[in-house]
């Protein structure tokens, strides 16, 4: 069983259908004892760092996915459920995150250049840094994902599965042994999304 995270942010029952389309069950819950009963994690979220980061304490679920991902459990963090698993957020301030990936996430407007619009809201292709990740297994390098943010994961290289192009390569996907995370929308991506989240599930 998979296990959605429910701490009051992200898109919990899109993704529980998209899991369902390929076959997984998974569940979307608050529960830690449902969490750590799991095969593998799902971490969303959509909105502001720091009130996710708050919630997620508040339930004390930070402490719960540290430990998962201590014992070896798969997890995906996915939009800003990824951006939680670096060290720091510098959004609207600097405030902590889970530490499961050496990093920071930070502003793309000074990177992107003038002309193009923040957040970062569209289909990009994936350019895969690690094309040999099991992640990837049921797809071909330019595949489109959908994404929407305004920040992206810095100063991580050596986590870095996937890059997109807006104006400056942006980080797209990261993963440090058994912690991953999506910066796009696998269950707003169509098949290729699915294809991924269907990778995640066979991973081993």
């Amino acid at each position: 069983m998979i296990a959605i995270i429910d701490y009051g942010v992200g898109n919990l029952f899109s993704l529980q259908s998209s899991f369902s389309m390929i076959g997984a069950d998974a569940a979307v819950t608050g529960d830690p004892a449902v969490i750590r009963s799991a095969d593998r994690i799902i971490l969303p979220g959509v909105g502001a760092f720091e009130d996710a980061a708050k919630k997620l304490r508040e339930a004390g679920l930070d402490q719960v996915v540290r430990q998962e991902a201590a014992d070896g459990k798969y997890i995906l963090g996915i939009c800003l459920g990824m951006q939680l698993l670096f060290d720091e957020s510098h959004e609207f301030g600097v405030h902590p995150g889970l530490g499961l990936i050496p990093g920071k996430v930070v502003d793309m407007g000074p990177v992107i250049g003038p002309g193009l619009k923040v957040p970062h809201i569209g289909w990009n292709a994936l350019h895969l840094t690690k094309p040999d990740h099991p992640l990837w297994r049921y797809i071909r390098p330019e595949d489109c994902v959908y994404f929407v943010h305004s920040y992206y994961a810095a100063e991580c290289d050596n986590a870095v599965l996937a890059t997109a192009e807006y104006g400056a390569s942006l980080t797209a996907a990261v993963g440090k042994d058994n912690v991953l995370g999506c910066q796009f929308h696998p269950e707003k991506s169509g098949p290729v999304g699915l294809n991924i989240l269907r990778a995640f599930c066979e991973m081993r």
